[in-house]
């Protein structure tokens, strides 16, 4: 059965993610577009790095341009978020892009993207898995031969408006007065043309690794963890770098690096790129954030008289409520977020310039600026730890946690439990722990945050003892 969880479908290649269910997911949006009347705009498929995704892709293409769909295709790996802006901007009904983000190398998936630029919501998600379920054998016409008829058409130029659009929302007088030296890690993925393009426009000095495409992502998690970025960390360092950016496969997820190689977390940068805009770009409005994310944020937001609003966990819920409370900006402890104004959905190359703007315009490191911030605020310490467990231990996890809403025999005095998505225990202390399953991959995560590592491991420890993996 194909699902599609809070970043679309994904599975590992050769099981799952094989050509018949490619195809019936293609056969699927065909009829989810015919079903919403929404058949007379061409559908833009992209595809990142990843093995098997040029084919999934071309796949995809085959079987819409039979179904009567016009096809825009990419004539080149592109990031999830250029598919999210050309769908806005063309003012499209739907884009898909082949990834599996920042999953493991042995994944692959579909992304559906929806009017404006949006992560397809639930509702338009649970309706497509219906509609696949009912699809049996698929048609499709030979990708050469729909080129030859014009179903299937190499989009010119994808990249322009995407470049010009960002580049227009950049002080990029302040990025060039301060002369940036950065070191770029594209980790194999999407997303190094556009990124390279803007800095270079700004008269930055970038150096690159990990440029080139490798199936394996290096043989590590395509994901700009701190463990993943040690390379990036060695050489910031080494050669006196300004600053170390990277992005996870297909480009909507943020790495940084200081020049003393301090790891900048996800958690970090949001409440940065925050503070940055508000107080010295001033913008006005509150933030967005969604369970897993730092209280940070919250207390920076009351500090200028504005709110912070909680969400379950997928990015479309981030963007729903930008839009809805008019925020400056929303993002995830995973390093994705997006601001006021452009697309609706994770942008890393957005991001990643928009840091590089902060640090040019204010003439602070990040660590500095952190270090402004905490002592504002507090520190904030957040840890993670993915469990894996036996499949059929799910019912009973779930049982407990959601039905019988069970909890450890915590030392801190709990405030209130949260259970919108998963389990979120809010201590009187201030600190939280959240234990939810994962919408990507068969795990149970759990994050939690304190003053303290030491307090948070213990929230985490109290988790797993308590439901014995």
């Amino acid at each position: 059965m194909i699902k599609f969880g809070t970043g679309g479908w994904r599975a590992v290649i050769g099981e799952d993610f094989i050509q018949e269910n490619i195809r019936r997911v293609a056969a699927g949006v065909i009829e989810l577009a015919r079903l919403e009347n929404k058949t007379d705009k061409p559908i833009i498929v992209g595809y990142d790095r990843r093995f098997l995704s040029e084919n999934a892709a071309r796949w995809v293409a085959e079987v819409l341009a039979h179904g009567g769909i016009t096809v825009w295709f990419m004539n080149r790996s592109v990031p999830t978020p250029l598919v999210m802006h050309t769908v806005k901007d063309r003012e499209l009904y739907y884009g898909i892009e082949i990834t599996a983000s920042h999953n493991p190398s042995n994944y692959n998936g579909i992304k559906l993207i929806v009017e404006e630029g949006r992560d397809a919501p639930l509702e338009t998600t649970e309706k497509l898995e219906e509609l696949i379920e009912k699809i049996g054998g698929v048609e499709y016409t030979e990708f050469d031969c729909a080129v030859a008829d014009g179903k299937i058409q190499y989009l010119k130029n994808p990249f322009n408006r995407f470049l010009d659009d960002i580049i227009s929302q950049l002080d990029m007088a302040a990025l060039r007065e301060r002369g940036l030296r950065v070191m770029f890690d594209s980790m194999h993925g999407s997303g190094s043309y556009p990124l390279l393009v803007i800095f270079h426009t700004a008269r930055c000095t970038i150096d690159t690794i990990n440029l080139n495409r490798d199936a394996y992502f290096g043989g590590q998690m395509p994901a700009p963890s701190e463990q993943a970025l040690i390379m990036l960390k060695n050489t910031v360092v080494r050669d006196a770098y300004d600053l170390g950016i990277a992005m996870d496969g297909d480009g909507d997820r943020l790495g940084i690096i200081d020049k003393t190689g301090r790891y900048i977390s996800a958690n970090e940068i949001l409440c940065m790129l925050y503070y940055y805009l508000v107080k010295y770009k001033g913008w006005k409005g509150p933030a967005v954030r969604n369970l897993a994310t730092t209280h940070m944020l919250d207390r920076i937001a009351e500090s200028f008289g504005e709110k912070c609003y909680e969400v379950p966990v997928g990015f479309k819920y981030i963007s729903s409520k930008i839009d809805e409370v008019d925020a400056v900006l929303g993002g995830e402890s995973s390093g994705g977020l997006t601001v006021r104004g452009h697309i609706h959905g994770k942008d890393s190359v957005y991001a990643a310039s928009l840091f590089a703007e902060m640090v040019s315009v204010t003439g602070k490191s990040p660590t500095e600026i952190i270090d402004e911030l905490e002592a504002q605020f507090g520190h904030f310490t957040m840890v993670e730890d993915n469990l894996h467990f036996a499949p059929e231990r799910k019912p009973e996890i779930n049982d407990i946690l959601m039905v019988r809403k069970l909890l450890p025999d915590f030392s801190d005095e709990v405030e209130w439990v949260n259970y919108i998505d998963g389990c979120k225990v809010y201590f009187k202390n201030g600190d939280f722990v959240i234990c939810r399953f994962s919408g990507t991959e068969p795990l149970l995560r759990i994050f939690a945050e304190s003053s303290t590592e030491e307090k948070a491991l213990s929230y985490v420890s109290d988790f797993r003892k308590f439901l014995d993996i």
